[in-house]
């Protein structure tokens, strides 16, 4: 089973800071940087932007967005809880970067009933 935790770096931000949620929201660093969005929220997303794309051009379709630097360790240690809850489910885990995994699933419906 693929699990993919979407907007991951927005989401772990909303959860910090609730006053984000329903609002575009980028992370990825300040708009006149050189970088690019690593993350958008829906709000955002709806204005096209999208990770990979540059934050200067992120901010000219959206200009109202809520622009965040991020924090690696932030993500590294929500990452590490999220493996954790799978790990709980499965010993077959293989995490593929911060925000997704494989869960080997065989025999859940024994324990859980039709998935």
């Amino acid at each position: 089973m693929h699990i993919d935790l979407d907007a991951f770096f927005v989401s772990v931000e909303q959860v910090e800071n609730p006053e984000l949620k329903g609002k575009p929201v980028v992370v990825g660093g300040r708009p006149e940087g050189r970088g690019v969005v690593a993350s958008a929220s829906y709000e955002a997303r709806a204005f096209g932007l999208h990770a990979g794309m540059p934050l200067v051009t992120a901010s000219r379709l959206c200009p109202q967005a809520i622009f965040i630097q991020g924090s690696f360790t932030k993500y590294r240690d929500a990452s590490q809880r999220f493996m954790t809850i799978l790990a709980d489910f499965s010993p077959y885990l293989e995490p593929l970067g911060l925000d997704e995994a494989y869960l080997d699933a065989t025999g859940f419906e024994s324990i859980y009933g039709s998935i």
